[in-house]
């Protein structure tokens, strides 16, 4: 959800202003999901490179997330949308952390949409944690290093219950992945857009799924699973 920074500067305000007003997309682009019958749809809220930048951005993004959770909260229930979050959670502040884990457990059993949140998540740290893991089972004897595949792989991955992505959107005119799901992403398409996250609403959102309908598909996919970076 790429370019909250400079929406803000072009309009000579600050930087959280910026993430604030994208904060209120997300309503809407769960919204078109629902209507264009996609079923999954993950954020990129906060990568685990985003610590560095500047302390009073970093809290206030913490604060955001916090007040979103909390205000989101009604609309995720009463839509029976389930909510989850991919990344080393347990980094967050203690309050977030709390709210998140509750939101999930309340919400894990809803089948109409999923929403996932990507917090403090990068896709060569998920790597690392999911090849500790196995390497852990292979020196306890529950696995042999030979039956180690992708697959084996996957399992550990933070989206092991999530479908790999169709479509990946990124916004703000950046042509990059960023260290976000480029395992899963291997054979999803990409769609990168100039506008703004807090610019990106109903109207854009169906031109990303206008021109995904536009491709030819030679893999299968379900075109469930929307990313947005």
């Amino acid at each position: 959800m790429d370019g909250n920074g400079r929406w803000a500067k072009e309009r000579n305000k600050p930087r959280v202003e910026g993430h604030y007003q994208g904060a209120k997309q997300i309503e809407k682009v769960l919204q078109s999901a629902k209507d264009c019958g996609v079923k999954y749809i993950t954020l990129y809220a906060f990568s685990s490179e985003n610590w560095n930048r500047p302390k009073d951005e970093v809290d206030a993004l913490m604060s955001l997330l916090l007040a979103s959770i909390q205000e989101n909260r009604k609309l995720i229930i009463e839509n029976k949308i389930r909510f989850r979050t991919i990344g080393n959670i347990e980094e967050l502040p203690q309050n977030c952390v709390e709210e998140i884990r509750k939101l999930e457990n309340d919400s894990k059993n809803f089948t109409e949409q999923t929403l996932v949140l990507a917090l403090n998540y990068g896709s060569r740290d998920e790597l690392a944690r999911a090849v500790s893991k196995l390497a852990t089972d292979v020196a306890d004897g529950k696995i042999k290093a030979s039956e180690i595949t992708y697959e084996k792989i996957a399992e550990n991955f933070d989206t092991a219950d999530i479908p790999d992505p169709d479509l990946m959107i990124r916004t703000s005119g950046e042509m990059r992945l960023s260290n976000y799901l480029m395992l899963q992403s291997a054979y999803a398409e990409l769609y990168f857009t100039k506008t703004y996250w807090p610019d990106f609403g109903h109207k854009e959102f169906l031109e990303a799924i206008q021109e995904y309908q536009r491709r030819e598909r030679r893999y299968g996919l379900t075109g469930e699973q929307i990313n947005v970076k």
